[in-house]
């Protein structure tokens, strides 16, 4: 079921810039409420189990590194209150969202992380992805990113993106600041805000070919579409940063 796009915010909180429309401000963390069950796309014409498991296993050719695994399935959004947001979420499988890729759409929505993280010296961590991750191979993102695994809080999840992405540890709570559909890794996903310290020692992993400290405003190219979406939370962070 294709999840319903919230509506576009009327007002932001004060200092930000406009915001894109399926992205929701948050002034507090997002709820999660999981649903029992397990979504199987059994009834959809083009999306029968055979035909998931042959372009699974097509897609396996391509990407080898893609796993199977439990995650979570995004039904649908809804306020819960000023500045908060329920995701009404059950828990299906990575393949029945990964083979969108070899066309054939399931309807599956995950729920992912993604954070802006300051650095002591104010620059933004940002990282190129491998050319063997499934969604945006080569281009350049915020780091750290990850999809949420179901019984995970998504502060805990961030956190634990942040140390095996990137080696860096939050010197601070991670503040969740919007959730937002990307398009075209056809996801939603909780932003988070983290003030971080550099690794002793760092880390590498296939996911990220290079990790950056940016100064803002020096993206690199090209970016990802939800890197992108995410500008303007850099921007509002900025500027309540600078008062």
């Amino acid at each position: 079921m294709e999840p319903r796009p919230p509506n576009s915010p009327t007002a932001v909180p004060s200092g930000t810039v406009a915001l894109p429309k399926r992205l929701i401000p948050l002034r507090r963390p997002p709820l999660l409420s999981v649903v029992d069950g397990r979504f199987v796309p059994e009834a959809m014409p083009r999306a029968t189990l055979d035909a998931v498991n042959a372009a699974w296993e097509a897609l396996r050719v391509r990407v080898p590194r893609a796993h199977d695994g439990p995650m979570l399935h995004v039904l649908g959004t809804s306020r819960n209150g000023h500045g908060g947001v329920t995701i009404h979420c059950i828990q299906t499988s990575y393949r029945f969202h990964a083979v969108g890729r070899e066309g054939i759409d399931t309807g599956v929505r995950p729920i992912g992380v993604k954070a802006v993280c300051f650095t002591p010296n104010g620059q933004i961590l940002m990282a190129r992805r491998g050319e063997e991750t499934l969604n945006y191979p080569g281009m350049w993102e915020f780091a750290p990113a990850g999809t949420l695994e179901p019984g995970v809080a998504p502060a805990d999840m961030i956190l634990r993106e942040l140390r095996e992405e990137t080696g860096w540890t939050a010197s601070a709570p991670p503040v969740a600041r919007a959730l937002a559909f990307d398009p075209v890794a056809r996801s939603w996903e909780v932003i988070y805000v983290i003030d971080v310290l550099p690794p002793a020692v760092p880390v590498e992993t296939w996911e990220c070919a290079e990790l950056r400290a940016v100064n803002l405003d020096e993206w690199p190219q090209p970016l990802t579409s939800i890197a992108v979406q995410m500008l303007p939370i850099v921007e509002a962070e900025r500027r309540a940063r600078s008062k």
